[in-house]
């Protein structure tokens, strides 16, 4: 219930609080809850097929940084794994390649 007290601050942690905390016993929404009771791996590939799909954002830009460093010569994995190992600085991840 809101209140004067209440800051976007609070708010805030409150959802992620909600969001981080998983409670299938009592949902938010039963027909999820019902599938990561009974069934883990189909709602771990539905949670990641939207979390791919709409929040996508950052996905579009790295998947960019990916295939520029594959034109340069460099397997998509190669790219991948530098650029993960280098928190996705395009500069440092294609300097640790060149080095071998």
């Amino acid at each position: 219930e809101w209140s004067p007290a209440l800051t976007i601050r609070t708010a805030l942690l409150s959802i992620q609080a909600l969001l981080s905390a998983l409670e299938p016993d009592d949902p938010q929404d039963a027909e999820v809850a019902e599938m990561f009771k009974h069934n883990r791996e189909l709602f771990n590939q539905t949670a990641k097929y939207w979390s791919e799909t709409f929040a996508n954002q950052i996905k579009s830009s790295n998947d960019e940084k990916i295939q520029k460093i594959v034109e340069m010569g460099f397997t998509a994995e190669q790219a991948k794994s530098a650029l993960e190992k280098h928190k996705f600085d395009e500069t440092v991840a294609l300097n640790s390649l060149l080095e071998g």
